[in-house]
């Protein structure tokens, strides 16, 4: 904050002026400028009517040469000119974009970016908070954030009750990492039947589990769906309140430590493009920021080259890993279930063209299939369009096209 003082300053008076024109006759009395017969002591009337004129005259006299002489006319003064206009206020700085991300390791990916100071290299000011998976996507639905990273089916749920949101980039696609972990004992999808699976009804692992069985034949039906935040599945596999678990890593990998000899029976590597993982903006900051948006997409694209760097791997993963609570050796194997996008397989990810747009090698046709079991499971009633969920241009003016 800056502090204004304010000086002011007072002129002198007149009083000093006056004085010495009140003091300037006297020494005519004093300094024997008068004749010297008007001090004589006289009795005659002549004499004395002599003296008082003589005396009148002088002190007139006195009068006339003390007085000042009166100042000439003032010249006149050109106007004034006229005072420079005021600057212009600068404009104020813009506000940081707020964005809330969560462990997901192409998604912690971006501490990368943030410690090493890229987005302030590329002269944009960003705010990130650190959530777990559904409160990050509350606080987006609560305009807490401008943006969240998220799968594109997720995007969907949030949207259709009305917190919109725009995907700009593709991050990766899960490869492994999303996994149903099930105890000891069951061994295959078809040995769920019947059996508890906990997991956040409605949200990707849930999609996950019902495209698994899809494949071999089963249906919602068969199994009991439990509804468990993805941070406590590991505790409700360990404890024995459910047969089996939806979960992504670290979260699943866990699941598996703490219940010796629980398997993972279904990944995201059998359903590749099932699950793309996104950052998704909202629209109006899209609008009111978008050139500050195509350098977070920028700045993405060098963490993503840091990450698959050999030379670098070790120390994005230890910084990954500092973000996310785990141990730098348990976090590097999560890595091989994530599969990175470079930017130009991201770009070709976004392709909607005919041959592709309904296949999972597209973000849209991955969109269609989020958006037909959403609505399938009474997630939200009305579809979506997928496609006003989804903008490329960004990403591919990051990369000069």
């Amino acid at each position: 904050m800056t502090t204004r003082l304010r000086n002011g300053t007072r002129g002198p008076g007149n009083s000093r002026q006056m004085s010495t024109t009140a003091r300037s006759i006297l020494p005519a009395f004093t300094a024997g400028r008068l004749p010297a017969f008007a001090i004589r002591r006289t009795a005659s009337a002549a004499g004395l009517a002599c003296l008082l004129a003589l005396t009148a005259g002088a002190l007139l006299a006195s009068c006339k040469k003390t007085e000042e002489p009166a100042a000439p006319p003032a010249a006149a003064q050109a106007p004034a000119a006229p005072a420079p206009a005021p600057e212009p206020p600068k404009p104020a700085k813009p506000a940081a974009l707020k964005i809330g991300f969560s462990d997901w390791p192409g998604w912690t990916a971006f501490e990368i970016g943030i410690q090493k100071g890229w987005f302030k290299d590329e002269g944009v000011d960003v705010e990130f908070s650190w959530f777990e998976y559904a409160p990050s996507m509350e606080a987006f639905a609560a305009g807490k954030v401008d943006a969240v990273m998220m799968t594109l089916g997720d995007a969907l749920v949030t949207g259709a009750p009305g917190a919109r949101s725009v995907a700009i980039l593709i991050t990766d696609y899960s490869n492994g990492n999303d996994m149903i972990v099930a105890k000891k004992g069951i061994t295959s999808l078809k040995g769920l039947k019947g059996k508890k699976i906990g997991l956040e009804i409605g949200l990707v692992e849930h999609l996950l589990l019902l495209k698994g069985m899809e494949k071999v034949g089963m249906k919602e039906s068969d199994v009991k769906l439990i509804a468990v935040p993805t941070h406590q599945t590991a505790q409700s596999l360990a404890s024995g309140d459910v047969d089996a678990i939806g979960a992504w890593q670290p979260n699943a990998g866990q699941a598996l430590k703490a219940l010796p000899g629980s398997k993972a029976i279904l990944t995201s590597k059998d359903l590749p493009g099932l699950i793309y993982d996104l950052v998704c903006v909202s629209p109006k900051s899209l609008a009111q920021r978008r050139a500050d948006w195509v350098k977070v997409v920028k700045v993405w694209n060098k963490i993503e080259a840091f990450v698959m760097d050999p030379t670098h791997r070790d120390e994005a993963v230890k910084i990954m890993a500092g973000r996310a609570g785990v141990p730098p050796e348990e976090y590097a194997q999560f890595l091989t279930g994530t599969r990175f996008l470079s930017p130009e397989e991201a770009l070709a990810r976004f392709d909607n063209s005919s041959d592709k747009k309904d296949t999972l090698a597209s973000l849209y046709g991955s969109g269609k299939v989020a958006d037909a079991f959403n609505v399938a499971n009474k997630v939200y009633a009305q579809s979506q369009v997928v496609a006003d969920y989804i903008d490329p241009s960004l990403s591919k003016e990051a990369l000069g096209k």
